[in-house]
C-alpha cells in the first residue's frame, strides 16, 4: 500500500493528496478551472471525443491549454473515449502523436483499439481507461494493467465497500467520480438515445433520453396527469464530505463531471473541492465537518444531488421522477478584472442582470466569500446607472472590500 500520512511536529498530514481532476468545455472554462484549484484538466478534442454537443478543442486549443497548465503546475488529459466504427479508424495514430507532441499528460480511451494504438506508438503520455468501459472490480482492473494502462477510471457504480477491496488488490492509479451527474444505465451503456432519436451516446451524440418527459401506463391506463409527466434520470452526484474517506484510502484522482457546464459550476465546484481537499490533508484529524462545502456545492446545482452509489443504494430518493424536483442554481452576474484600492471601487465584467440594491456573494479560491450589497454601479464612461443588463459589459461597482482578479460574484438569494 501507498503511504498516505505521516506525523510532522506532532500532528499527522496527509503526503498522498489525490489530483483534483476538472472538467472544461472551452478555453476560458479550463484557465478558471486551473485558476480555481484544479491539479488537472480534461478535455474533449475535435476528433474521437464523445460530448459531441461540447465546444470541443482543436489542437492549438489544446496546445495554448497545455501551456497555460504548465505555468500553473497543472496538467491535461484529452478524451479519446469514442467507440470507433471502421469510418473512424482513419487519421487515429496521427492525433495521438500530435496530442503527444504538444504535451498533453494523458488520454482518456474506450476503445481497445486506441489502446493498442498509443502504447504501439511507444508515446510519452498515459493511456487510462474511460468510465465507459465500466470497469467495477479488481479482475477487470488487472486486465487493463496487463494491457499496459496507467489508470483506471473506474464506474460511478463502484461503492465505497468495492473500492477498499479495489485499491487493497490493485497498484495501479485509480480515478473515481466525485461530482456531477449520473447515468441511468450503467456507465456506457446504455441504448435509449440510439433507439429513440438515432443519436449513438458512445459515438458522442446522446440525446439525454433519460430526462425526457414520458406518460407512464399500467395495464394500457394512463396512470399520470398532464401536468405530472414521468422521467427516469438520477439525481447528480455530490460526495462532499465523504471524500475524505476516499482520500484516507489512497485514491488517486478525484474527477468532477460537467464539460458542457457553465463557468460558475466549474469555478465554485472545483474551488469548493480544493478547499475541503487542502483543509482536511493539512489536519485530518482536528477536521472539523463544516456544512460550508455541502451549501457551497448546492450553488452551482440545478438538478438535486445525492450520494450516488457510494453506499451502494440508489434508492428512489436518488431518482429525478419530475422535472419539478430541479431548482435554479445562485445566479453568476460578475467576473473581476481588477480592483482600485485607494478608490475601492472594482472594474467588473457583467455576466447577468443584476442592479442597485441587490446582495452579491464574491467568491474565490483565494480568500472567504465576500457579501455585499450593491451600492453604485458605473459604466465605461464613469457615468452612474441602475441596472447592469447588457452581458459582457465593462462596469464598475463601489466596494468596501478588496477583490481580486478572477473573483466571481453570484447574486444571493
Amino acid at each position: 500500500m501507498r503511504k498516505i500520512s505521516k506525523y510532522q511536529n506532532n500532528r499527522r498530514v496527509i503526503v498522498k493528496k489525490p489530483e483534483l481532476l476538472a472538467p472544461a468545455g472551452n478555453l476560458e472554462k479550463l484557465k478558471v478551472a486551473i485558476l480555481y484549484g484544479a491539479d488537472a484538466v480534461f478535455v474533449g478534442g475535435k476528433e474521437f471525443s464523445l460530448r459531441s454537443n461540447a465546444s470541443n478543442f482543436s489542437l492549438e486549443d489544446i496546445r495554448e491549454g497545455v501551456e497555460f497548465a504548465r505555468k500553473h503546475g497543472a496538467d491535461i488529459h484529452v478524451t479519446c473515449n469514442i467507440i470507433l466504427h471502421d469510418d473512424n479508424l482513419e487519421g487515429i495514430e496521427e492525433y495521438l502523436c500530435a496530442l503527444d507532441n504538444i504535451g498533453v499528460k494523458a488520454i482518456i480511451v474506450a476503445d481497445p483499439y486506441i489502446m493498442h494504438v498509443a502504447k504501439s506508438l511507444h508515446l510519452k503520455l498515459e493511456v487510462h481507461v474511460s468510465t465507459q468501459l465500466s470497469s467495477l472490480n479488481s479482475e477487470a482492473i488487472d486486465f487493463f494493467v496487463a494491457m499496459g494502462m496507467d489508470r483506471v477510471v473506474l464506474g460511478r457504480e463502484v461503492s465505497y465497500e468495492d473500492l477498499v477491496v479495489i485499491r487493497n488488490n490493485n497498484a495501479v492509479d485509480i480515478e473515481y467520480f466525485i461530482h456531477g451527474a449520473m447515468c441511468v444505465h450503467y456507465s456506457g451503456r446504455c441504448m435509449l438515445s440510439n433507439y429513440f432519436s438515432h443519436r449513438d451516446a458512445n459515438r458522442g451524440g446522446c440525446s439525454q433520453s433519460c430526462r425526457w418527459d414520458y406518460d407512464l401506463y399500467q395495464d394500457s391506463q394512463l396512470v399520470n396527469d398532464k401536468e405530472n409527466k414521468f422521467s427516469m434520470s438520477s439525481k447528480d452526484m455530490a460526495l462532499g464530505l465523504n471524500i475524505t474517506s476516499l482520500i484516507e484510502l489512497g485514491i488517486d484522482s478525484f474527477k468532477i463531471e460537467g464539460r458542457m457546464k457553465s463557468l460558475h459550476y466549474v469555478a465554485t465546484v472545483v474551488s469548493t473541492y480544493r478547499k475541503l481537499i487542502d483543509t482536511y490533508c493539512q489536519d485530518p484529524d482536528g477536521f472539523i465537518n463544516s456544512d460550508f462545502y455541502k451549501k457551497e456545492l448546492l450553488k452551482a446545482a440545478n438538478r438535486a444531488v445525492c450520494d450516488g452509489f457510494y453506499y451502494d443504494k440508489m434508492d428512489q430518493d436518488s431518482q429525478l421522477f419530475s422535472s419539478r424536483q430541479e431548482h435554479p442554481t445562485q445566479e453568476f452576474v460578475m467576473r473581476v478584472l481588477d480592483y482600485d484600492k485607494t478608490t475601492k471601487r472594482a472594474l467588473i465584467e457583467q455576466r447577468n442582470y443584476f442592479k442597485v440594491g441587490e446582495r452579491i456573494e464574491i467568491f474565490s479560491p483565494r480568500h472567504d466569500n465576500i457579501e455585499f450589497v450593491v451600492t453604485k454601479i458605473y459604466n465605461e464612461l464613469q457615468e452612474e446607472v441602475d441596472v447592469a443588463n447588457h452581458p459582457m459589459e465593462l462596469l464598475y461597482i463601489d466596494m468596501d472590500h478588496e477583490v481580486m482578479f478572477n473573483d466571481m460574484g453570484r447574486k444571493v438569494v
